[in-house]
């Protein structure tokens, strides 16, 4: 039987080359979830509720990440998945963008237009994100995986950064032609830069499918990966770590100015404050996480522990501050919350690369692209509840309670699921590869 192991070609050039591809995500997604999230409202007057179930939706359809890493790890390369997921992803948020002007004239036309593009777009970011991250896995040395979870997280957050202000610059003023204008070129430059990027970089890191794996069947595949222990405890690790930290979304610009009274500009500035921490707490794992963890998985562990206890402890704070009101240091706790969420995200998705890459291996097998979309469709139907959990408890909680109260429940909550992902971390490091497979075969 050939072997699947890859040998480990991806350099640091290679690293930001497809970084520029998760550039080329963010950038899309920017469109659908920030942008035409606020058109649609705004400019075209629907009901917020519709945009938040289309952002739901494109979550939604990314359960299907399992099928479509299965997919990739059957072929003989997996960039034909990236590129193509970015060509659906931008078709997708091309297609949205079409349907706006149906609204008043033909409202379930358009309801039905911004349906399909909104799959498209889950669809796309699936396909495209999973191979991404199976090719990562693959391709980049144990030691490396913490600094390239973090230089490609990086580059998507600079991606989006760079988009939304190319977009607003050249929205002004707003018309439905040059949204259709900005947004397809968006979508055609981020198609350009994955295939310029993307040539001839899966040469570095060529592998031989067993037989045994073209035959297997995504049923099968899928119980054979929940057959191991640590798969098991790692996919509930991402799921409760993915939804506390996706909980705090769409709740703390509200906080701050229901609690303490702050004007629109200023709770903006505040985002800007957790995005910054963000970057400066994956920075410190990506290089941490290099330079002082070994091979494994478990390696990253301590990063991983500290990144949600001190989310946790971040939260905690917060619920602190809700009670006490204007006399706290907001900022400053809000910087503290995104740089240890900066920590956990790195370090977190560095140990997804280690753990899907180590497990496949250790038998010789071709399923890291399965393993990647099993962790990534949690992550994404978590990213989706989370924001919902967040704010409709707010909102019943505001019911029964005092305001403060209300945001002191849903922060205590998110800092209880930040513990429990601790703890599981904890447990997920105890186990090596090797040993969950031979627990496999047993």
């Amino acid at each position: 039987m050939a072997s699947a192991r890859a040998p480990y070609g991806f350099g640091w050039l290679s690293i930001i080359r497809l970084g520029l591809v998760q550039a080329a995500i963010g950038s899309i997604v920017m469109l659908a979830t920030s942008l035409l999230n606020r058109v649609m409202v705004v400019e075209y007057g629907m009901a917020a509720a519709v945009p938040a179930g289309l952002v739901a939706l494109h979550y939604a359809v990314q359960f299907a990440r399992p099928a479509w890493g299965h997919g990739s790890d059957r072929g003989h390369a997996r960039t034909p998945w990236i590129v193509g997921g970015i060509a659906v992803l931008g078709l997708g948020a091309m297609i949205a963008v079409l349907a706006l002007p149906l609204g008043k004239a033909q409202p379930l036309l358009a309801d039905a237009v911004l349906l399909l593009g909104f799959v498209l777009i889950g669809a796309g970011v699936g396909a495209a994100g999973t191979s991404l991250l199976a090719l990562l896995a693959a391709g980049v040395a144990p030691q490396r995986r913490a600094a390239a979870a973090a230089v490609t997280w990086i580059m998507m957050v600079m991606g989006i950064v760079l988009s939304a202000g190319t977009a607003g610059a050249l929205l002004d003023p707003f018309s439905w032609g040059r949204l259709v204008a900005v947004s397809g070129g968006i979508a055609l430059a981020a198609l350009a830069l994955t295939i310029l990027a993307t040539f001839r970089l899966e040469r570095a890191v060529p592998f031989a499918v067993p037989e045994a794996v073209r035959e297997t069947g995504l049923g099968d595949a899928l119980r054979a990966v929940f057959a191991e222990t640590a798969a098991r405890r790692f996919t509930v690790f991402v799921f409760l770590s993915m939804l506390a930290y996706s909980m705090q979304d769409l709740i703390l610009e509200p906080f701050a100015g229901i609690v303490f009274g702050m004007t629109p500009a200023q709770s903006t500035s505040l985002s800007a404050v957790q995005h910054s921490g963000v970057l400066m707490g994956m920075i410190a794992a990506g290089v941490g996480g290099s330079a002082f963890s070994g091979r494994a998985a478990g390696e990253l562990r301590g990063w991983i522990a500290a990144g949600c206890v001190g989310s946790a402890l971040a939260l905690a704070g917060l619920a602190v501050g809700a009670g006490v009101g204007p006399g706290w240091p907001l900022a400053a706790n809000i910087g503290v919350l995104g740089f240890a969420n900066g920590v956990f995200a790195v370090s977190a998705i560095g140990a997804m690369m280690s753990l899907a890459g180590a497990s496949s291996e250790a038998g010789g097998r071709a399923d890291t692209g399965l393993r990647m979309g099993v962790w990534g469709a949690a992550q994404a139907v978590a990213f989706g509840l989370g924001g919902l959990i967040g704010a409709v408890g707010v909102d019943l909680a505001r019911r029964a309670e005092s305001d403060g109260r209300a945001f002191q429940t849903i922060f205590t909550l998110e800092a209880m699921l930040f513990m429990a992902a601790a703890v599981m971390a904890a447990r997920i490091a105890g186990q090596s590869p090797a040993m969950t497979l031979r627990e496999a075969e047993a």
